[in-house]
C-alpha cells in the first residue's frame, strides 16, 4: 500500500507500487485489475514478471484481449472492502495530515474490519 497526491494518476502509482515489489515467486500469479489500469505499458509490466493481467480491455480497444471474466467478478470484493474503509470518517476525510498518522489509521481500520468478519457467522 502506498499514498500519493490526489493528482497522481491512479495507473502511475500502480505501477511504481507493482516496481516496488520484488519479482520473487509471482510466476502465473493473476493480477486482478481495474480498467483505469489497462494501459499497455501497465499490462506488459505485469506479463514480463511472469504474471498474467486479468482486466477488460476498453471499448474502444482495437485489438481487445481475453480474460478470465468470473475470476474478474472477485475484483468486487476488494471494491467493498474501501467502500467499508470509506465507513470511517477519519479516514474518508482525512482528518490526519501527517501519511503516517494516515496510513496507521488505515491499518487500525482493516484490524477492525478483518476482527468483525472473524466474529459474524
Amino acid at each position: 500500500m502506498s499514498l500519493y497526491a490526489g493528482r497522481v494518476g491512479d495507473a502511475l502509482a500502480g505501477r511504481e507500487l507493482l516496481k516496488s515489489l520484488e519479482n520473487d515467486g509471482w510466476d502465473g500469479t493473476k493480477v486482478i485489475m481495474d480498467k483505469a489500469y489497462e494501459g499497455d505499458e501497465t499490462r506488459q509490466l505485469i506479463v514480463d514478471w511472469g504474471m498474467e493481467p486479468v482486466v477488460p480491455p476498453k471499448s474502444n480497444r482495437l485489438m481487445p484481449w481475453n480474460y478470465d471474466e468470473e475470476l474478474y467478478k472477485k475484483r468486487n470484493e476488494v471494491e467493498r472492502l474501501f467502500r467499508r474503509l470509506k465507513g470511517f470518517r477519519r479516514i474518508f476525510t482525512r482528518f490526519d495530515k501527517p501519511d503516517v498518522v494516515f496510513m496507521f489509521f488505515i491499518h487500525f481500520a482493516l484490524i477492525v474490519q478483518a476482527l468483525n468478519s472473524v466474529n459474524t457467522p
